[in-house]
């Protein structure tokens, strides 16, 4: 249990450092994030903290708790920031399919389902900054991504009990991020080879 518990303050305490450098670039101007994936994203993590932790994930679920309400405080500052706020009808569609894992779960009884539903619409969110990334790669921090990569992996480690359910949402958005570094390098190299 001593591991687990250190597994986890490690997660949360890399959930913090991985914001860090986020928070730091949207307030020094250089990231705009869009708005509407991190009010998504910080919908579906608060409640995948839930399903988690009544899945039984004990300590391995903190570092989610912790980062959903890191997600909702970046989206009130890149409000407030003017980050990105185009907000196209596929965006809303997402928010609607967040806010609907919570009648799922009513419905169902299993936290499974609206697990799965939150990890879905999490990583659908990912589009809208990815569509803004294409057209302006450097508006995203690549720092956080690899923080929160790592982050992810040690909060699967640290969870107590181990199912589909506490474990989907760290490892889908494991993935996730995978692919989106690389899309953030291509874009950065393209937009360098257009501009240089």
């Amino acid at each position: 249990m001593i591991l687990k518990n250190s597994l986890s303050l490690l997660a949360t305490g890399l959930t913090l450092v991985g914001f860090f450098p986020y928070i730091r670039s949207i307030l020094k101007g250089d990231t705009r994030p869009h708005v509407f994936s991190w009010v998504i994203w910080g919908i579906t993590t608060l409640l995948a903290f839930a399903g988690q932790w009544a899945g039984h994930g004990g300590v391995g679920t903190w570092s989610t708790a912790v980062s959903g309400g890191i997600t909702v405080g970046i989206a009130i500052l890149a409000y407030y920031r003017k980050g990105d706020i185009s907000i196209h009808r596929i965006d809303w569609i997402f928010l609607i399919a967040a806010v609907a894992a919570i009648p799922v779960w009513i419905v169902t009884s299993d936290p499974f389902w609206a697990v799965l539903l939150l990890t879905t619409v999490d990583v659908l969110g990912f589009f809208p900054t990815i569509r803004k990334s294409m057209v302006d790669p450097y508006s995203e921090n690549l720092t956080t991504y690899w923080i929160l990569l790592f982050r992810n992996l040690v909060s699967i480690v640290a969870l107590e009990h181990y199912s589909a359910t506490t474990v989907m949402f760290p490892a889908a958005m494991s993935v996730t991020i995978v692919i989106m570094i690389p899309l953030l390098l291509y874009y950065r190299y393209r937009f360098q080879d257009t501009t240089g």
